[in-house]
């Protein structure tokens, strides 16, 4: 027994001097060409490796730098460059036969710079592409000829950039990258996995199965994977810099499956804190979308099928299209929302850029809305219509900003007022807001119609008629439609009727007296 014991301690002893002697005894940069050759015509781009060393407790070979050439017609500099690569090897094939298998591949801290043409075309597409690797590669012997197989590639701690070649946006920086790419084979799907932080807010992750690699072009490579993004800061990541004014923080629970054509995306769509205009305010309430797109990977549009949106327990049907025209995005959409509660809607006035008078709150009602949107995202034009059934506005007195009417119809204002249907057209654009054919009825005071504008700056030019309700004094002007104007702001509306009209219409002395007692009156 002891004997068995010193021969097992001698021959772990020897295979402790060969192990320690082995990186001495076998030059592992003697591979480098073989490696930089068998790459190079691998990807179809010049490869370079830096220093090799022989890690044989670890399996492999290690690297000091890797740079692979980007596509000459992106950009002359490097498409990936890295700080460290280690390569597994098969140590028995190396160590007697001098033959390097690469089983694996681990690319510490690359930086990667992917870039598309206006053309929808990406720099990575012509990755494997044969006709430029053979012009690029270094001259191989037969008898030095690299027999590659990988099954694991890794990627630790990447910078990705994703940007376009034409415009001047700043591209979208992912940090924090780390991926994997397991029993990896050109012809045959593999699975893979995908994590990283976006630069200015946000997680993006990916799991699932690409491939095959599709030839000539990688960018049509088949997928289908679970496609989580978090806390996506829409103008901390610089998404909306052709869209000045839109921001949040968006989320995403859902799949992703591309068949190389067309990618088919759905999932759970979260906005908090969502703003649409440069003079608007983040909504109170989150925005929820059930999203279902269609996306053309070459057209770099897509469609988005029937999805339903919720603010609250206000819910709305969207449906439109997508494309992108240089640096702009253009929409088209429909959407349409029968019976939402007014009180959860009130949370997206803000992000409209409009507001209430000061001190008004909603609290109760229904909502409809037929609306279509078209044009580019931050010129968009909305057209459509909007109705409100018994609806209450706290905190605003419309009684009393119409002092004069309020006496004509014999009734008192009180703290709210009561709005049995508003309904009305519109038109939002750029240049504000038209709204056209309003029809309101108020129980207190009486039927009111009329059209006007609202500006950017939320400045009001309305022109109105109101049909009281008989009653008090009304008797000099009943059945009369009573002008009036609405001017100042949306937070501090100011109420003019138009006396003058009444008298040219009424030249009685009541209607004379009523004139007196308004402009001598409370205000």
């Amino acid at each position: 027994m002891k004997t068995l014991l010193r021969w097992a301690g001698i021959a772990v002893g020897l295979l402790l001097v060969v192990a320690v002697a082995l990186p001495f005894l076998i030059d592992a940069n003697s591979f480098r060409p073989q490696l930089e050759s068998e790459m190079t015509q691998a990807l179809g781009r010049a490869v370079k490796v830096g220093d090799l060393k022989l890690a044989l407790f670890s399996g492999g070979v290690s690297a000091s730098d890797l740079a692979v050439a980007d596509d000459p017609a992106f950009a002359r500099e490097p498409f990936v460059q890295a700080k460290a690569v280690r390569i597994g090897v098969e140590l028995l094939p190396l160590i007697f036969s001098r033959k390097l298998n690469v089983t694996a591949v681990h690319i510490d801290e690359p930086q990667i710079a992917l870039l598309q043409s206006p053309a929808g075309e990406w720099n990575f597409s012509t990755l494997g592409a044969k006709a430029g690797a053979k012009a690029a590669a270094a001259p191989a012997s037969p008898s030095s000829k690299l027999d590659l197989s990988v099954k694991l590639v890794k990627i630790s701690n990447g910078r990705f950039s994703l940007g376009h070649t034409a415009g001047h946006a700043k591209p979208l920086v992912l940090e924090k990258v780390d991926a994997e790419l397991r029993d990896f084979s050109a012809a045959s799907e593999f699975p893979f996995s995908f994590t990283s932080h976006v630069v200015g807010g946000g997680e993006i992750k990916l799991e699932g199965v690409a491939g095959p690699l599709a030839d000539p072009d990688l960018s049509r490579t088949p997928a289908h994977a679970s496609l989580k993004i978090s806390a996506f800061d829409l103008a901390g990541s610089g998404w909306t810099q052709a869209m000045p004014g839109m921001g949040g923080i968006v989320s995403l629970d859902g799949r992703v499956k591309s068949d190389g054509k067309l990618a088919n995306v759905d999932g759970k769509l979260t906005a908090e804190k969502l703003k649409l205009s440069e003079r608007g305010a983040a909504a109170t309430k989150p925005v929820e979308l059930d999203l279902a797109v269609n996306h053309d990977l070459h057209a770099r549009g897509g469609r988005i099928s029937q999805s339903a949106l919720r603010i609250g327990a206000a819910k709305a049907a969207i449906a439109g299209t997508y494309a992108e025209q240089g640096e702009q995005t253009v929409l088209r959409l429909t959407i349409a929302g029968p019976d939402m509660p007014v009180t959860d809607l009130a949370a997206m006035l803000p992000v409209l850029g409009l507001s209430l008078p000061a001190g008004a709150t909603l609290q109760s009602g229904t909502a409809s809305v037929k609306l279509e949107a078209a044009g580019p995202a931050n010129r968009l034009v909305t057209d459509g219509t909007i109705a409100l059934n018994n609806t209450v506005v706290a905190g605003f007195d419309l009684g009393r900003k119409l002092a004069v009417l309020e006496t004509l119809a014999g009734v008192k204002g009180g703290a709210n007022t009561e709005i049995q249907t508003l309904g009305a057209g519109f038109h939002m654009g750029p240049e504000g807001i038209a709204a056209q054919s309003v029809q309101l009825v108020v129980p207190s005071i009486g039927e009111l119609a009329g059209a006007g504008k609202i500006s950017p700056e939320n400045a009001l030019d309305f022109h109105m008629t109101a049909k009281l309700h008989t009653g008090g004094m009304l008797a000099a002007v009943a059945d009369k439609a009573v002008p009036f104007t609405v001017q100042g702001t949306c937070a501090d509306p100011v109420f003019r009727p138009d006396m003058k009209s009444v008298v040219k219409e009424n030249a009685t002395g009541v209607a004379k007296g009523l004139l007196n007692r308004f402009l001598g009156g409370k205000k």
